[in-house]
């Protein structure tokens, strides 16, 4: 079974920071691309960004300035360094990995369960 866990959320003031984590644990034989989503409240979920195992970034436009993506293989965690954050980008974060469990596993994805950020004053 594998597992995302994320953390970091939180409360913060526009102009704020914060670093979200996600680490994929269970049973992974190997992680490919892993991301980050987000969805505020009555909107569809969204890309935020993505890093795959060759450390390729893709950013949403609207957060391209503001957020840094990045993992650590041997942790199996993925970040999401926001910075410069605004009111909206309050939204619930979602961690996304795209993991192989065996080494005949084709690849699946999973997700975390979430983690809110509200920024505000």
């Amino acid at each position: 079974q594998v597992q995302l866990v994320e953390s970091g959320g939180g409360l913060v003031q526009p102009g704020g920071s914060l670093r979200l984590s996600c680490a994929a644990s269970g049973t992974i034989f190997s992680i490919n691309a892993m991301g980050w989503y987000r969805q505020a409240p009555g909107k569809q979920r969204e890309l935020v960004a993505t890093i795959t195992t060759g450390g390729s970034t893709n950013y949403a436009e609207s957060v391209k300035a503001r957020l840094l993506i990045s993992r650590d293989m041997a942790k199996k965690t993925v970040y999401l360094q926001m910075s410069s954050l605004q009111p909206e980008d309050t939204a619930v974060y979602y961690c996304t990995a795209n993991i192989r469990e065996r080494s005949f596993s084709r690849g699946t994805d999973y997700w975390g369960q979430g983690t809110q950020v509200t920024v505000s004053s």
